[in-house]
């Protein structure tokens, strides 16, 4: 499960932010999870749950968007959601293909206190 080690990785993000900025109390992270992490969102929330269990995170919401995987099509030039990581354009069947979103996993904002 690479979700405990995300889970572990954002973690340490979040504390060296809140040391950044003297707080003490995390209320929420909201997180955009492209598509193409393969990151079960279910999964990655009972880590940070388990992990945060009896810390000064306990209690601190995880809030996640999954961000669809699109690609732009170098042929001829639309953009279009790639389904079933069929990476071939849905108008002209060219696989010269160009993910423009969908790859990320990034901490968007953090309620803080």
């Amino acid at each position: 499960m690479h979700e405990m080690s995300i889970a572990q990785s954002l973690l340490e993000i979040i504390k060296e932010e809140m040391a950044k900025n003297d707080a003490k109390v995390l209320r929420s992270v909201r997180l955009h999870i492209g598509q193409l992490t393969a990151i079960v969102p279910d999964s990655l929330s009972f880590c940070f749950e388990i992990m945060t269990n009896g810390t000064e995170l306990e209690g601190a919401k995880l809030i996640m968007e999954v961000i669809p995987l699109i690609g732009y099509c170098n042929g001829c030039g639309k953009e279009f959601e790639i389904e079933n990581y069929a990476f071939a354009c849905p108008y002209c069947q060219s696989t010269d293909i160009k993910t423009i979103s969908g790859d990320e996993l990034s901490i968007v904002e953090m309620e803080i206190e």
